[in-house]
C-alpha cells in the first residue's frame, strides 16, 4: 500500500511539473483572412512558435492561422482530422511544425491519409536551433518527391540559409524582417490554393 502510494506521489509530482512547462507554451491563437484569394475556402496553415511571429502578416496573404508554441506535429494532425471531421478542412493545409520535437515520414503520411488524393498538403521545412536543417526537413523532402502531385514543399530551410540576421539568436524564431520574409515565402503556396491549380510545373515552390 505504502509503494502504490508512492507511486502515485511521484506521477502527481510530474503532473505537476508538467504544467507550468505546457502553460508557459501559451494558447493556440488564430486568424481569419483578412484577403480573399478566390470563390473556395482559404488555405490553413497549421505552425508552432515560429509561426506565432508572423500570424497578422501570413493573414494578409489570404491563409487561416492556427498556431500555438511548443505544438508538435501530432497535435497538428490532430487539427486536420478534426477540420475534416467537421467537413471544414480546405482544399490545401500548410504544416509548419518541427520546431518541437521530431517530424517522421509515417507521421507525414498519416495526415496526407487523413486529407485525402483530392487536397494538397504544404509541407514547410523547419530549421532547427543552430539554423540549420535536420532530419525533420529531409523527411519532408523525401514524402514531396515521392507525392509530386499531392505535396508542395516549401523550403524554409534552403531559402533562409544566407539570411541569419532575420532570425532570433536562437537561429529558429523570427528576428527584424523574419515576419516578412516568411509571409512572402509562404505565399508561395497562394497560386496552387484553388481546386484543380496543382499540380505545377514542380513539387517545390
Amino acid at each position: 500500500m505504502l509503494r502504490r502510494l508512492g507511486v502515485l506521489a511521484a506521477a502527481t509530482v510530474s503532473l505537476l511539473a508538467a504544467a507550468p512547462a505546457q502553460a508557459g507554451c501559451g494558447s493556440t491563437v488564430t486568424a481569419r483572412p483578412t484577403h480573399k484569394l478566390g470563390d473556395f475556402t482559404a488555405p490553413l496553415m497549421i505552425g508552432d512558435s515560429v509561426l506565432l511571429g508572423a500570424v497578422p502578416q501570413v493573414a494578409r496573404d489570404g491563409f487561416e492561422v492556427n498556431t500555438r508554441g511548443c505544438r508538435e506535429w501530432n497535435e497538428g494532425t490532430h487539427i486536420v482530422f478534426q477540420r475534416k471531421r467537421a467537413g471544414t478542412l480546405p482544399h490545401m493545409v500548410g504544416m509548419f511544425l518541427g520546431a518541437d520535437w521530431t517530424v517522421s515520414i509515417p507521421q507525414i503520411r498519416k495526415v496526407m491519409a487523413i486529407m485525402g488524393p483530392t487536397r494538397v498538403l504544404v509541407l514547410v521545412t523547419p530549421r532547427e536551433l543552430g539554423g540549420k536543417g535536420g532530419s525533420d526537413a529531409q523527411h519532408m523532402r523525401h514524402v514531396a518527391k515521392q507525392f509530386p502531385t499531392r505535396v508542395l514543399l516549401l523550403d524554409w530551410v534552403k531559402f533562409t540559409a544566407p539570411h541569419p540576421k532575420w532570425f532570433a539568436p536562437d537561429g529558429l524564431h523570427l528576428g527584424y524582417g523574419g515576419a516578412a520574409a516568411l509571409a512572402r515565402f509562404l505565399k508561395r503556396a497562394v497560386p496552387y490554393a484553388a481546386p484543380g491549380k496543382f499540380p505545377g510545373p514542380s513539387q517545390t515552390a
